[in-house]
């Protein structure tokens, strides 16, 4: 399949005002599930004031949240996909600008040293572009997170030393959740990553904290670090906006790489509880898009 990258400026734009709009179906039962099993008074009136803002979001066509976030749109290429990587990457941040001229969004995006605001959602290497590669034979598929500052800022790396073993990790994860408290908007998903480098180990955490509610890790010993850390850390009390209650995290996702004998790095990375994500998939038959 060859694209048409013409195309791509479009989705760049479609899915990013989709994102800010319309929260994931999985998220949404997430906010149910916490709902019914929540057994503290607060904490079930601020998730009920939570389910409330979506509804309302949607039916007034609203943004969910105020902030638009940092722009990252993850590529998947499939393997008989042509397409002009450098061309796709113009393009997908021209639609990212269009999205924040023609909405009009809140560009949130500023220069680190000067602050300085183009308004366009967009400055230097962001919007944030991932690649990665598929066996989907004809299908080019486009996600689209904006990430908000708040759960942004809820992001920490520790290089542990082998000897710390797996109990360094769950003290390091849960020292950190009870730091942020209700600072990180919970309830939350807590990505973790485990092992490789350091900046491997970051990506892992945030891939982890944006896979959809339900997903499970592959590697068998980090899906059970994900069942037995989001049982601690919803024991912790901090609860929805940390006002107390069982619901301070939809769930643990915990991604893993091979790392080296001497160090065993560990990484956090939280998202709010408005998830934000959409997704496109661009086939021979035309776009289709989703979460």
């Amino acid at each position: 399949m060859n694209v048409d990258v013409s195309k791509i400026e479009e989705v760049a734009r479609d899915l990013y005002i989709r994102a800010l709009k319309v929260l994931p179906d999985d998220i949404k039962s997430g906010f149910s599930r916490l709902d019914e099993s929540e057994t503290d008074i607060t904490a079930k009136s601020v998730l009920g004031t939570m389910i409330a803002n979506i509804e309302v979001a949607e039916r007034t066509d609203n943004l969910l949240c105020q902030d638009t976030g940092l722009p990252i749109y993850n590529v998947t290429i499939g393997r008989n996909v042509e397409v002009d990587g450098q061309a796709l990457k113009e393009a997908l941040r021209r639609g990212c600008e269009r999205a924040t001229k023609e909405h009009p969004l809140r560009s949130s995006v500023v220069h680190p040293i000067t602050r300085h605001n183009e308004h366009t959602s967009c400055g230097r290497r962001v919007p944030v572009i991932n690649f990665d590669y598929s066996s989907d034979e004809d299908t080019l598929r486009i996600e689209m997170i904006p990430k908000g500052s708040g759960s942004e800022n809820g992001s920490f790396l520790k290089m542990c030393i082998p000897a710390e073993g797996e109990m360094g990790v769950k003290s390091f994860v849960l020292d950190k959740v009870i730091e942020v408290g209700g600072r990180v908007c919970p309830p939350t998903i807590v990505g973790v990553g485990v092992g490789g480098t350091a900046d491997l180990c970051m990506h892992l955490a945030k891939i982890a904290a944006t896979r959809p509610l339900g997903s499970v890790c592959e590697d068998q010993e980090g899906a059970r670090l994900e069942r037995e850390l989001t049982e601690a850390i919803n024991s912790l009390g901090i609860g929805p906006q940390g006002l107390g209650g069982d619901s301070t995290a939809f769930a643990v996702h915990v991604e893993t790489a091979a790392t080296h004998i001497t160090m065993n790095p560990v990484a956090i990375n939280i998202q709010c509880h408005s998830a934000r994500r959409a997704t496109a998939k661009l086939t021979p038959s035309g776009i289709e898009y989703g979460f």
